[in-house]
């Protein structure tokens, strides 16, 4: 498919962070861009401001009519049902359809591309490397699936030569990709749902791997297997970081590489998950070539992405941070960050389990991960694309918190229960539309102080 003779593009599902990211490239690169999405947001809101037309009604007739042409085509999330009419109507008359997966791949088979896969750490690597790419004068587009707070923004840059993507796991979606140059930031079990059990998404993990012929351009943590040049924190990688100390709240560290060694690297951004997450990316644009001196500026000036651990208060009375973990492992990694800046303090969290399958699957690891925390306050599950699971609700993932001071709150509650606490330090964990109360939550602590 040859993406210079298609005009127009329409989205179906145009408000994920993804998807958002692709009509803004396409937008970029003079396509007319217009789609529809199920309710609007502040990234909708963006969209319209930035000259797309948008609605949310499921209806053909809002279509714009200079859609329906040939060389017009149709971007579908997989979160859409098969049901949908507008999907209906372009299915019925042949036009070229395509999964988000699949037109990046089509993008990134014409450029060098970098591709950043793993269950947790996606996001952010792939920002910081595309930070990092952009600011040393890399003609580069970045493709993120968040909004980095350096660009206010999901798409980094307009570059046409090199690519940065995340390689998604979910649906198997980064077999579709051409990387040059990969990492694999962890592969621990996730989307259960499609894959059944670990074995088959290691497995899958693993074919996405082998896209990478040459290994030394493939970067894993030490310890995980696969073959590729080893990043570690504290340990005995190729890429170590070593010497870590915390000056003024910020990582400090040097970088032992093959060649040679980086002193007094800073990073802003907290958790040892952050510190391996900024070690690949540094890794991977060493091996393109970017000078030391590039790198460690770009990684000082790094200011991170919004709901990763995202500072909404930060006083001494009080410390308001926003995450979107969403999975053990990443609760346990919020949970490191927070005692390791605040290890005296009383830290309160408040999550919103995201999917009942996921939910389902680690139960017991939730409850263990939540446990840490001084304070819990539990909201429902957010569905998302699924339907309830019978026995699987927010009372049944309680009972396995370990914690005498936890309690289920509503939407409608939830503020008046942060107010109530002593707890100093706040955290709002969760992957659903927890990140809406966010604004209402942080003028209300505001007012209270």
């Amino acid at each position: 498919m040859n993406l210079n003779q298609i005009q127009n593009v329409y989205f179906i599902g145009i408000g994920g962070i993804g998807m958002s990211a692709l009509a803004r490239f396409f937008q970029n690169s003079g396509k007319n861009v217009s789609g529809y999405d199920k309710t609007p947001t502040v990234l909708t809101e963006n969209l319209i401001a930035s000259g797309m037309n948008i609605h949310f009604e499921d209806k053909i007739s809002y279509i714009p009519t200079d859609f329906y042409v040939e060389n017009t085509l149709v971007i579908v999330t997989p979160a859409v049902p098969i049901t949908h009419s507008e999907w209906n109507y372009f299915v019925e008359r042949n036009f070229t359809i395509k999964k988000r997966a699949e037109v990046l791949g089509i993008i990134t088979r014409d450029t060098f591309c970098f591709a950043v896969a793993g269950t947790h750490g996606k996001t952010t690597t792939s920002g910081i490397l595309g930070h990092i790419l952009y600011q040393s004068g890399v003609d580069v587009t970045a493709f993120i699936g968040g909004i980095v707070e350096n660009y206010n923004s999901n798409l980094i840059g307009e570059g046409q030569t090199v690519t940065v993507v995340e390689a998604d796991e979910f649906d198997r979606s980064f077999l579709h990709l051409y990387p040059n140059i990969a990492c694999v930031t962890s592969m621990d079990a996730d989307h259960l749902d499609i894959y059944g059990d670990k074995n088959a998404i290691e497995a899958s993990f693993r074919e996405f791997a082998h896209k990478i012929e040459d290994k030394s351009n493939m970067f894993v943590p030490f310890g995980l297997p696969l073959e590729g040049i080893t990043c570690s924190i504290s340990g005995s990688g190729i890429y170590s970081a070593q010497n870590i100390r915390i000056q003024n709240n910020n990582y400090v560290f040097d970088v032992v590489t093959p060649i040679d060694t980086i002193f007094n690297v800073e990073f802003t951004l907290p958790g040892k998950h952050n510190l391996m997450n900024a070690l690949m990316a540094l890794a991977m644009a060493k091996t393109y070539g970017v000078s030391n001196k590039d790198i460690a500026n770009a990684l000082a000036s790094f200011k991170g992405i919004k709901r990763r651990f995202s500072y909404q208060i930060k006083t001494n009375q009080k410390v308001y941070v926003d995450d979107y973990a969403h999975h053990p492992t990443e609760i346990n990694a919020v949970h490191q960050a927070i005692s390791e800046l605040y290890p005296t303090q009383k830290v309160l969290a408040v999550f919103q389990p995201h999917l009942f399958s996921r939910t389902r699957d680690f139960g017991t690891d939730f409850g263990k991960s939540l446990a840490k925390f001084d304070q819990v306050l539990l909201l429902d599950i957010y569905p998302a694309r699924e339907l309830p699971i019978e026995g699987i609700t927010a009372e049944w993932l309680l009972q396995k918190i370990d914690n005498p001071h936890k309690e289920l709150v509503s939407k409608s509650n939830v503020i008046e229960k942060i107010l109530s606490s002593d707890a100093t330090v706040v955290v709002t964990i969760g992957a659903g539309d927890i990140g809406e109360l966010v604004p209402a939550i942080k003028n209300a602590i505001n007012e209270s102080l």
